[in-house]
Order: structure tokens, then C-alpha cells, then sequence
């Protein structure tokens, strides 16, 4: 894999977890430190393709939880009168 790619690749991965709401969020969901996960952004340690497949599937399963909780608050906007 050339270093453009393991860049992108990085990036990306850096992008997830962000979107899990950091570090933190994204240690507890996918079952890893919090410095291992660093070492990928930081292409200190490569990503493994099973590591990117864990991804996806934990970013699927957040998008399911916070569209439930989207339906839920809109319920309870509309049951408030707002």
C-alpha cells in the first residue's frame, strides 16, 4: 500500500472517530485503548482491515441508536406542543 493511501486511509479512521465523539467515545465502543487508537491515527501501528470492519460496524450501529433517539425527542417535541 503506497503512503497516500495509508494517509487516506489514516484520515479516515481519524474522521470515524471524531464521529464516534473522540478518543473516549471511540475506545468504549470498539473495545480498545484509547492510546492504541492514536497509534492508527498516527499510522504508528497500521490498520488492519478487520480494525476498519469493526469500525463500520460500530458507526452502523451508532446511526441506528441516534436515529431511534431522533424519533423519540421529535415524539416528545410534539407530545410538549413545541
Amino acid at each position: 500500500m503506497t503512503d497516500s493511501s495509508q494517509q487516506h486511509l489514516a484520515d479516515h479512521f481519524a474522521h470515524c472517530i471524531q464521529v464516534f465523539g473522540g478518543t473516549t467515545a471511540a475506545s468504549r465502543r470498539l473495545g480498545i485503548d484509547e492510546r492504541a487508537i492514536r497509534r492508527f491515527i498516527n499510522q504508528e501501528r497500521p490498520l488492519s482491515a478487520r480494525l476498519l470492519s469493526d469500525t463500520a460496524e460500530a458507526l452502523r450501529i451508532l446511526a441506528e441508536e441516534a436515529a431511534a433517539a431522533s424519533t423519540e425527542a421529535a415524539a416528545m417535541a410534539r407530545s410538549a406542543g413545541a
